[in-house]
């Protein structure tokens, strides 16, 4: 089956959209003390097929979750919350923008430690990419359920985070949310 989950080849534009992203985020940021923001995801991955949408973490230490939810609000973005994942508040991107999951998230918090561990992992194994790449496709192909994608993804998720140093406890615990 053809599904609506849309995989596809490393764009090397990626990186650029994701400045322009930065550069809206950090303007809208400048009042609040932030202590990174991040091209997560599969698009800040050089060489790995991915559904063409740029993640961004906006990594803020945990009294300052509130400012950076309202100051990038102010910008246009529409708060979501935290879609069931600890120390993560997702937000919307304005209409017309690129297409974007943009995440406000505590420093050192699993799901930052997730984002970073995966990205850093398949960054520097390719052939671990490739593999994941593959598992992707294959999932894509098959189903136009993201829950069944995501799912179909927490075997190899699990082997990278491995690799990216992660403990079993904080794997499990990264298996549940993705099986919610």
């Amino acid at each position: 089956m053809s599904g609506a989950i849309l995989v596809v080849d490393y764009d090397p534009q990626w990186p650029a959209v994701f400045t322009g992203i930065k550069e809206v985020l950090a303007a809208a940021l400048a009042e609040v003390p932030v202590v990174a923001i991040e091209h997560v995801g599969s698009t800040s991955v050089p060489g790995l097929a991915a559904k063409p949408i740029i993640d961004v973490d906006v990594v803020v230490h945990r009294q300052f979750v509130s400012r950076a939810i309202d100051a990038i609000q102010l910008a246009g973005y529409e708060p979501l919350g935290d879609l069931g994942i600890p120390d993560r508040y997702a937000l919307k991107a304005p209409p017309g923008a690129a297409r974007q999951n943009v995440y406000v998230t505590v420093e050192g918090c699993l799901s930052l430690r997730n984002h970073l561990g995966l990205r850093e992992a398949l960054r520097n194994d390719a052939a671990l990419r490739d593999e994941y790449s593959a598992t992707k496709r294959r999932l894509a192909a098959d189903t136009d359920d993201i829950d069944v994608y995501v799912v179909g993804k927490n075997a190899i998720v699990r082997r990278i985070l491995q690799r990216a140093g992660l403990a079993t406890g904080d794997l499990d615990e990264i298996e549940q949310l993705n099986q919610r």
